[in-house]
């Protein structure tokens, strides 16, 4: 089977042309395995560029390293869309794609630079929209104290078609990611486990960020939670609407448009190289 590895600022995937079938064409045990750095090509995910869906473009698919499926990817989004204008010959193009997700239709567009813009769409904020149990009702949870490994943390959550809980602390390189990550992942406030987001303010307009991604573990950069910071940032007062995101990885560029009330991000997505297993 022929593949293409791209990475998004470190977090790197594995990429399929699927687009012969509506099904994976990997299972996700055999996913795991080409995600393992030892014994397989080595990555965050396997992503799979399967025929669109309801007037769609293209569908993406992706398995965790774990082997458990997300429901959306920001990074893997942009190195899809680079993936399948490669494929179409429209890597140098303005090319804009809409995209079928398990967390909806995205829009990717390639810029010149190399650069992908992203419409990530609207956050979602309500408890049972991302889900978590901390608060009642329709009622945003900002700023709720959660408590993990004895301590105390003030939390806010969002989805952006994958659950967020997001912290804002004095020091990101401070964090013992390994050992709290897990507990917060695996909390049982969050029903389908979540993604957690460690931000220390910079300035209202820059995020450091550290992430420990559900399924994944600790990343080089993760999209959608960059997204979710800005949001938890403009929630709690802590960040303008449109702000640096700064990963170990790289930076990333989020607005949480006062216009329209939807996030664009913008990153890159690199080719590494390509093979056959």
């Amino acid at each position: 089977m022929d593949f293409v590895k791209y990475h998004g600022l470190g977090n790197d995937f594995i990429l399929v042309d699927n687009r012969s079938s509506s099904e994976p064409s990997l299972t996700p045990a055999e996913a795991v395995q080409w995600c393992d750095r030892h014994f397989g090509i080595g990555a965050d995910g396997v992503i799979f560029a399967l025929p669109g869906q309801n007037g769609t473009d293209y569908t993406m698919r992706i398995f965790n390293s774990d082997g458990s499926e997300p429901e959306m990817c920001g990074n893997g989004i942009r190195c899809f869309a680079r993936f399948v204008a490669d494929l179409e010959g429209k890597a140098d193009n303005f090319a804009s794609y809409r995209i079928h997700t398990l967390a909806g239709v995205i829009t990717p567009k390639l810029q010149p630079n190399g650069q992908v813009t992203v419409d990530m769409g609207l956050p979602r904020l309500t408890p049972a929209e991302i889900p978590t149990q901390l608060a009642p009702g329709a009622e945003k949870v900002v700023a709720q104290p959660l408590e993990v490994a004895h301590q105390t943390w003030l939390v806010t959550c969002v989805s952006m078609g994958n659950p967020h809980c997001i912290t804002f602390v004095e020091d990101v390189a401070a964090i013992p990611l390994e050992s709290i990550g897990p507990l917060f992942e695996h909390h049982p406030t969050f029903p389908q486990r979540t993604n957690t987001e460690f931000i220390q303010v910079v300035r209202p307009d820059y995020l450091k960020m550290r992430v420990w991604e559900r399924g994944a573990g600790i990343t080089l950069a993760c999209g959608t939670g960059a997204c979710a910071a800005v949001v938890a940032g403009v929630l709690t007062g802590k960040s303008d609407r449109r702000a640096t995101v700064e990963l170990p990885g790289g930076c990333l560029e989020i607005e949480w448009s006062a216009t329209d009330g939807r996030i664009y991000m913008t990153g890159p997505a690199t080719r590494v190289f390509a093979g056959k297993l």
